[in-house]
């Protein structure tokens, strides 16, 4: 228990809470398509973060946040020189100086190094999570003591005050934050000065970047200002359910990822561990997977099964206003199965339709073939009313061709309603449709 309280707990607790507060975040730049500015961020600071680390001696966020504001500055500049004198348009300008200057942070990182300073390219990169110690509590009881919390680890603490101030700001100014993320000028005509709240939502950006850049490196800030949000966007269109699903996505990352990355090894029969920001930014990104795939909402399965439900459904209209029209011509007209998914044109949603016309009770199948139904004959001559009253309708108040209007009136026979084909009928004011063929009653 001492060693989960004083290693694995101030850990997992650091990398959750980083997660949490750049995925609240990032709900707020992924409505704004500007997922990428935290990856912008991350790039730009860098240099300052370094700059404030070397002058000012400590690891605290203070100096650190003013080099980075410092270089922020620089940046924003240094772009609007680079698009003024290089002719160059604003991603390419970005795109310039974002990379020299996390290049130059990487060089003042070596720098360092080389004065025995502790700071490198892999905290840098994905952090130190492993050395997030808390060596005060040995036992659940040394929780409740006020003396142990003096121990408590500086970059979870810092985190912690920052997640905190994130709910907050987003819970006391939601409304101003989700009109100004939908509709900047709109929020600017009601009074909300959006170009405020856009940069307060930056400057908590680069805040929560600089406090999670020690514990968690640069790979897991930009993951989670982006992955929560997007995975919560798969399972909801409502911003505060999103908002709430970000957060719980973002803690299963840190909690799930801190727990894989320390355990899976052993788990397969290996020695050591794996870096836990890592395995928190890959479960975080197989999450996103999974969404992508099985989300009820938007999710592709879903989607293709829609998609087959409405093809399959068109199918089985198709079908029976078929057999009404062979009816037509000659009674007692039977159809195989084989027949009636060569004229659906095959595929399983021809085989799905039969099947769904079958146990609807709009088919009678037998050894002969399959007939409509009392039941099926008069919705079959609904969707034959409807297509014909459309033709009528395209021949004579739109001027097509009658030999240009059926494919339009069989589309459009499947989405009319009971209003629509009545005021069709009233409207057509005919017995027979633009072919001599008789309009169902």
């Amino acid at each position: 228990m001492s060693l989960f309280l004083q290693v694995d707990l101030p850990a997992a607790l650091t990398g959750t809470l980083a997660a949490l507060c750049c995925a609240l975040l990032g709900n707020f730049l992924l409505l704004r398509r500007q997922s990428l500015l935290g990856d912008a961020i991350s790039h730009t600071v860098l240099p300052g973060i370094v700059v404030g680390f070397l002058v000012f001696g400590t690891r605290s966020a203070g100096p650190m946040l003013l080099g980075a504001i410092a270089a922020a500055l620089v940046a924003a500049t240094l772009i609007e020189l680079v698009k003024r004198y290089g002719k160059l348009e604003p991603g390419a300008a970005m795109g310039v100086v974002f990379s020299v200057m996390f290049a130059l942070g990487v060089l003042l990182i070596e720098r360092a190094a080389a004065r025995t300073v502790d700071l490198d390219a892999e905290c840098v990169l994905y952090g130190q999570l492993e050395d997030v110690l808390w060596l005060g509590p040995t036992a659940p009881g040394d929780l409740l003591k006020p003396s142990m919390w003096s121990g408590f680890p500086r970059e979870a603490a810092t985190l912690l005050v920052i997640t905190v101030v994130v709910a907050a700001g987003i819970a006391l100014f939601f409304k101003e934050l989700r009109i100004t993320a939908f509709d900047p000028e709109l929020a600017s005509s009601v009074g909300i000065p959006a170009g405020a709240v856009h940069f307060a939502t930056t400057a908590l950006v680069a805040v929560a970047a600089v406090a999670s850049f020690e514990a968690v490196g640069s790979i897991l800030v930009v993951a989670m200002l982006v992955c929560p949000a997007a995975t919560a966007r798969m399972f909801t269109d409502r911003l505060t359910t999103q908002v709430w699903l970000s957060g719980v996505f973002a803690v299963v990352a840190g909690i799930g990822g801190y727990v894989l990355g320390a355990l899976a090894p052993v788990w397969l029969g290996m020695d050591g561990s794996l870096s836990a920001a890592g395995m928190i930014t890959v479960l975080s990104g197989a999450l996103l997977a999974l969404a992508i795939l099985l989300a009820p909402g938007h999710g592709v399965v879903a989607k293709r099964l829609r998609s087959l439900s409405l093809s399959a459904g068109i199918a089985r209209e198709d079908l029976l206003a078929m057999l009404f029209r062979l009816e037509e011509n000659r009674s007692g007209v039977t159809l195989t199965r084989g027949e009636i998914r060569g004229a659906l044109g095959g595929g399983l949603p021809s085989r799905i339709a039969l099947r769904h016309a079958s146990r609807r009770g709009d088919l009678s199948i037998g050894a002969a073939g399959a007939t409509l139904t009392d039941a099926g004959r008069a919705e079959a001559r609904r969707l034959v009313r409807t297509h014909r009253l459309w033709e009528t309708y395209l021949v004579r108040e739109l001027g097509l061709r009658p030999d240009h209007v059926h494919s339009t009136a069989e589309a459009l026979e499947h989405v009319t309603t009971e209003a629509m084909a009545q005021e069709l009928g009233e409207r057509a004011g005919a017995a027979a449709d633009p072919h001599g063929k008789p309009i169902p009653d």
